[in-house]
């Protein structure tokens, strides 16, 4: 019976160590996180003093979106100034007008 009660007393002991350890264990792994989630939490509050610092004022932000300006109007001929050519290119051709008349009406049809 000695053996027996020797066993068993070891056995408590052990027992009663094992679960005292993993309660230390337990309460420092809470103590760390606690001081790690403190350190996080300052880091990002110097992040984001750090980027409120850095953005532009609000004169100077672009708008999100802006839509691009209307093109120009077209600057080429157009019909009714071709067929006039073409009636004026006719009349040179027949010796109804001369080159200079021909130089002075292409250029009062085409805006120069």
């Amino acid at each position: 019976m000695g053996l027996l009660r020797g066993m068993a007393r070891t056995a408590v002991v052990a027992g009663t160590a094992s679960a005292v350890s993993g309660r230390v264990q337990r309460r420092q792994a809470n103590k760390f996180a606690e001081k790690d989630a403190a350190t996080a939490a300052k880091q990002q509050e110097a992040y984001d003093a750090q980027m409120a610092q850095q953005q532009p004022p609000p004169e100077y932000q672009q708008p999100a979106y802006q839509q691009p300006p209307p093109p120009p109007p077209s600057a080429g001929i157009t019909d009714d100034a071709i067929q006039q050519l073409k009636e004026l290119g006719a009349l040179k051709e027949q010796g109804i007008l001369t080159e200079e008349e021909f130089v002075a009406q292409k250029a009062k049809i085409l805006g120069n």
